[in-house]
């Protein structure tokens, strides 16, 4: 393949983007799986997790709750991103995955929700699987930790290097 541009830079950014999508499809294609992008898988997870902390008595209850609630951060800020109304698209992708659309999410293009597994907007399943892993291992490693140890300032005289730093 020959790349052609007007500079050196913009040629290097042309094939990193052409990289990125190629490896995307061949992911895509290895592991023989796909959801649908825009926030749609998230909000599936955010109503199940929701429903299911309903049953929950307890403490548990909110802690599920929350987590749900975590989920809808992605299409939230693809709402952002696109200088949407985060809240109304929220509110929309609600409804649509309360009625059962679960493959519903964030349409770019049109600002408004669509079946965004119909309308070819896919990531491979194992990125999903992987990000959202990770993100809730990541979780609970934080609430793991009991305590917070600050160690005091010292009360000896500042190293040449800090002075000098003090004075720039």
């Amino acid at each position: 393949m020959i790349l052609r541009g007007g500079s050196e830079q913009f040629i290097d950014e042309v094939e990193r983007s052409l990289h990125d999508a190629i490896m995307i499809v061949r992911r895509a294609v290895k592991n023989d799986s796909i959801v649908a992008g825009g926030g749609a898988i998230e909000m599936a997870l955010s109503r199940t997790l929701r429903d299911y902390s309903r049953t929950v008595p307890g403490k548990e209850q909110l802690i599920i709750a929350a987590y749900a609630k975590a989920f809808e951060v992605i299409p939230r800020q693809l709402c952002e991103n696109a200088g949407f109304d985060a809240t109304n698209i929220l509110n929309k992708l609600r409804q649509k995955h309360a009625e059962n659309h679960i493959w519903f999410g964030v349409d770019i293009m049109h600002e408004d929700v669509s079946d965004n597994l119909t309308a070819a907007v896919w990531e491979p399943a194992v990125v999903k699987i992987n990000a959202i892993t990770a993100a809730s291992e990541a979780a609970c490693l934080i609430l793991s930790v009991d305590e917070t140890i600050k160690v005091p300032k010292s009360s000896a005289e500042p190293s040449n290097a800090a002075k000098a730093m003090n004075m720039g």
